[in-house]
């Protein structure tokens, strides 16, 4: 949406009016401000033109314009003045991002509300307190709580937000706009690739599979080291994407954060092939039900849901529950080794990245294992190929 769209200027009053068209009426709506245009009265006609975009987005027009009039105030202006600085903010933090991603949704897709927009409001949910005069407070719980680059993006959306606000006249100020903190350092390009060694994959394995709470992910986890797919693309795995003997794996989709699914990260479709007898293939074998529907999913949460990397997080590095308000952190399979000095803390995607560099070092070829992993050569060839480990002893892979 333009910055000033349908707000143009009477050229007899000098006063703001909105002038639209809304498809399905022939006629052109008109609605007088009676406001002088200020940039303070630009804000408030903002508002009410956001209001009505919603309103013919969610199918709710009132043609009839009485409720999008605007009113002449019987406040005094000094009474206004007074009545404002009692109450800061109208609204808080949660209220202002509903109307916020409610307006959002009118301008972007579907899968980017649920992706985005709505894990924030969970976050926000999670907040000790909402209130917009307690920014500050905010901001320390979060870097006390979350990691820093979480904190980092969280703080530049309700930062996004409440400019959003602004302009809409739905608050006077930005309680974000100086609380700013440094944006985290991006990893190296080489960090960002590394790879467990064949022992420290074994380790943790091995500490899933015997793990008081987690051994019940262990076959993700192994799935994930013996193929090196993408997590997004396990979590969407169905049993009818696997032949009657568990050696052929189509992998053909992925899901996200937010649960929606979609096509892999390049949009091609692959199979991945394993050896008789193979690792891979007693897995599927020893976890496949006797009876099952085509379109079961091969991996689920405990409770049955669909696994995401939300989850997969909470198992790997670290669990975070709310218990009479304070909020505990306990570590996950991954990160207690990590503690423990038995294996480096890396991420799920490591698991890639140790399969595809393992997999060269064995003595396969790079256009081969691209094929395998739904990547190009190049990238391979850029990103996995390590001296330090390809040079060594290879174990048996």
């Amino acid at each position: 949406m333009s910055e000033d769209r349908w707000i143009v200027t009477d050229k007899r009053t000098s006063k703001l009016v909105l002038r639209f068209r809304v498809k399905g009426f022939s006629q052109q709506f008109f609605i007088s401000t009676g406001l002088k245009d200020t940039k303070r009265n630009r804000e408030i006609v903002r508002a009410k033109r956001d209001a009505i975009a919603n309103d013919i987005t969610l199918g709710r027009f009132d043609a009839t314009l009485e409720s999008y009039q605007f009113q002449p105030s019987a406040i005094a202006p000094a009474a206004l003045a007074v009545k404002e600085a009692e109450i800061k903010y109208r609204y808080n933090l949660q209220e202002l991002w509903e109307k916020f991603t409610e307006f959002q949704a009118t301008q972007l897709e579907e899968t980017t509300i649920r992706g985005k927009y709505k894990v924030i409001a969970s976050y926000i949910l999670k907040l000790p307190t909402k209130d917009l005069e307690s920014s500050a407070s905010i901001r320390s719980w979060m870097l006390s709580n979350y990691t820093h680059y979480m904190t980092w993006v969280l703080l530049n959306y309700f930062s996004s937000c409440c400019n959003w606000a602004v302009d809409s006249g739905l608050i006077n100020n930005n309680p974000f706009s100086a609380l700013k903190i440094q944006q985290p350092k991006k990893s190296s390009q080489d960090e960002s690739f590394r790879a467990f060694t064949l022992e420290q994959r074994d380790a943790i394995i091995k500490a899933f599979e015997v793990h008081r709470k987690h051994s019940y992910y262990a076959p993700l986890v192994k799935f994930l080291f013996f193929t090196g797919c993408r997590p997004g693309e396990a979590f969407a795995l169905t049993w009818g994407d696997i032949n009657d003997d568990c050696r052929r794996i189509l992998i053909n989709k992925s899901r996200n954060i937010a649960g929606i699914l979609k096509g892999t990260k390049n949009g091609k479709k692959r199979i991945f092939p394993c050896e008789v007898g193979s690792k891979l293939q007693m897995l599927l074998l020893s976890i496949r039900p006797g009876h099952f529907n085509p379109n079961d999913l091969v991996f689920r949460s405990k409770t049955g849901k669909r696994i995401n990397s939300s989850l997969m997080l909470d198992f790997w590095r670290e669990e975070r529950f709310l218990e009479k308000g304070r909020v505990y952190k306990r570590p996950g399979v991954v990160k207690e080794l990590a503690v423990n000095g038995i294996v480096p803390y890396l991420p799920p995607y490591s698991c890639r990245h140790t399969f595809i560099t393992w997999a060269i070092s064995s003595g396969i070829s790079p256009d081969k294992v691209a094929l395998w992993v739904g990547d190009t050569t190049q990238t391979v060839l850029k990103h996995y190929c390590h001296p330090e480990i390809v040079n060594a002893e290879c174990p048996d892979f």
